[in-house]
């Protein structure tokens, strides 16, 4: 897989920005050289053509490289109604429609689980989940871009293992979110990446407080990131910076040079 290399030297994370707010960053991301992660909503597709994709991918001259964070607003890929799993996967092939253009390195996509939805029942969003994301992932595949599986509302990722080691494809696997896991894990992070680590295609980087979804800067919280880039430094995969202002993804690039030089 064609990922950013962890040589520090040529290291460049990749940025997530909103597909609907690229022309407004475009000149920092430029004026930068950084990598992009690309977000594409559900609203967006509703109106995105081919010909606003070719005009990004002319806007990219300086050749960043990319990923793409797919729609997952009322999506459920383990859905039990076979009806809400057909537009799930319907809107998962969109997002390849537009990786065919792009081509992205990665694309990550979220699981749709909650213990409390599924009652525990890992089993049956298991069976639903396989049989959205095989078709999906053979496509991606062929592409020659990979999938990785994002933890979310997850307090441990057992169940995120079980689905990378049923699909036992070498193009699927997981995106570890740092703010997600300082949320929901009841597990320690050395715990957490000990199980998931073999599996892991990119990194969502942010921080907070243990309070909130805060998209803070890396260092900002009280995320324990010594600790993981001393876990992963031997992980081939994408570093993604989720910052949501200008100055908030120039601290966290800043930072993460200190992490990794």
């Amino acid at each position: 897989m064609d990922t950013t290399p962890k040589d520090p030297a040529g290291f460049i994370p990749h940025v997530h920005i909103p597909y609907d707010s690229y022309d407004k960053y475009l000149p920092f991301f430029r004026q930068e050289k950084l990598n992009l992660e690309i977000y594409f909503g559900s609203r967006s597709f509703n109106r995105l053509k081919k010909s606003d994709l070719i005009n990004l991918k002319d806007k990219l001259d300086f050749n960043p490289r990319l990923s793409i964070h797919a729609p997952f607003m009322d999506l459920s890929p383990g859905a039990v109604d076979a009806k809400v799993r057909d537009v799930t996967t319907k809107r998962f092939f969109e997002t390849l429609d537009v990786a065919e253009i792009l081509m992205p390195s990665v694309i990550v996509f979220h699981s749709g689980y909650d213990k409390w939805k599924y009652n525990n029942n890992v089993s049956v969003w298991l069976e639903g989940s396989l049989k959205t994301w095989k078709p999906v992932n053979d496509r991606a595949s062929d592409m020659g871009v990979a999938i990785a599986i994002e933890n979310i509302f997850e307090d441990e990722p057992r169940h995120l293992k079980l689905l990378v080691e049923e699909m036992a494809s070498a193009n699927f696997g997981l995106c570890f979110d740092t703010g997600h896991f300082n949320l929901f894990s009841k597990l320690t992070l050395t715990e957490w990446l000990k199980i998931i680590k073999p599996y892991i295609k990119e990194l969502h980087l942010h921080d907070n407080s243990g309070q909130g979804d805060e998209h803070l800067p890396i260092g900002d919280g009280n995320f324990d990131f010594a600790t993981l880039f001393r876990e992963v430094k031997e992980v081939d995969c994408v570093y993604t910076l989720e910052a949501h202002s200008v100055e908030n993804a120039k601290k966290s690039v800043d930072r993460l040079k200190q992490f990794i030089e």
